[in-house]
């Protein structure tokens, strides 16, 4: 299986699939695409492990960022405490040349997330700057949880907020001193534990299905459908794409394998690092 290459890998314009696993994803994309799939190596099983390991040197690039974490306001990673701690010093706008905030300005407060339409809208009306730009990666949040089938989702609520207050300088919510003291020590009583990681994918799904059909089965059936809501948009953006055009993910996603659930910085596993490239015909 080769790397990923991101970078190195001859495109136009990306398609970025937010936590896609091969699997699934060869099992759905003819439905939606032709093209040449191949199964990668992502160097990152998380956003901020993929983004830090990825864009090292400084890339004319038109980034549409449907995730909170690759953002334009000059945060550090590792000053974003929530969701997925980490010690990378690294920010977006230092390696990428044009960052578009989707996620703050395409945020569905209904759904808790970015809709793929979002996505597909900025990059309509930002005609200019993927015009001057050498090439352009459109991020999508989907196949990430929150499941759009199930609406309010919990999670990319918290990321947001946090880096809001951030932003704007606020010591209070999510970021607090308290928080940051008590945090870590609750992260060091949780670590590793199976448990504390499928709570909060519990988070994302209807307690009822869990009892009727088990947590795993239940969260692929809805995770699935997030891909194909999210492969609908890619499929009709890619017709107005006028170059080479490679569908990818940043990192996988787990559910259950090794004891994994969802996607965690630094955790090598198969589901979480084994992702589609697709060159699309």
């Amino acid at each position: 299986m080769k790397d990923q290459s991101f970078l190195a890998s001859e495109w136009d314009y990306c398609v970025v699939l937010d936590a896609c696993r091969y699997d699934v994803f060869e099992d759905v994309y003819e439905d939606y695409l032709d093209g040449s799939l191949e199964r990668r190596r992502s160097n990152g099983s998380s956003t901020p492990e993929w983004a830090y390991r990825t864009f090292t040197g400084d890339h004319d690039i038109a980034y549409f960022s449907g995730n909170p974490f690759i953002n334009d306001l000059g945060i550090s990673l590792s000053d974003l405490k929530w969701g997925a701690s980490c010690d990378y010093e690294w920010t977006a706008n230092e390696h990428i040349s044009d960052v578009v905030d989707v996620w703050e300005h395409g945020w569905d407060d209904d759904l808790g997330t970015v809709p793929p339409d979002s996505l597909a809208e900025s990059y309509r009306d930002h005609a200019d700057l993927v015009a001057d730009a050498d090439r352009t990666v459109v991020h999508y949040m989907q196949p990430h949880a929150p499941y759009l089938a199930r609406g309010t989702g919990q999670k990319l609520k918290q990321i947001q907020k946090g880096i809001r207050r951030q932003d704007e300088g606020d010591g209070g919510g999510v970021l607090s001193p308290v928080t940051d003291r008590v945090r870590p020590k609750v992260e060091s009583a949780l670590d590793g534990s199976k448990l504390a990681q499928k709570v909060g994918l519990w988070l994302e799904l209807d307690p009822v299905d869990v009892v009727r059909n088990g947590t795993r089965e239940t969260a692929m059936e809805l995770y699935e459908e997030n891909l194909r809501i999210a492969m609908e948009s890619v499929a009709d953006l890619v017709t107005e794409l006028d170059g080479d055009v490679v569908v990818t993910a940043d990192h996988g996603e787990a559910f259950g394998e090794q004891g994994v659930w969802e996607h965690h910085v630094e955790t090598h596993i198969d589901p979480l690092i084994e992702v589609p490239w697709l060159e699309v015909r």
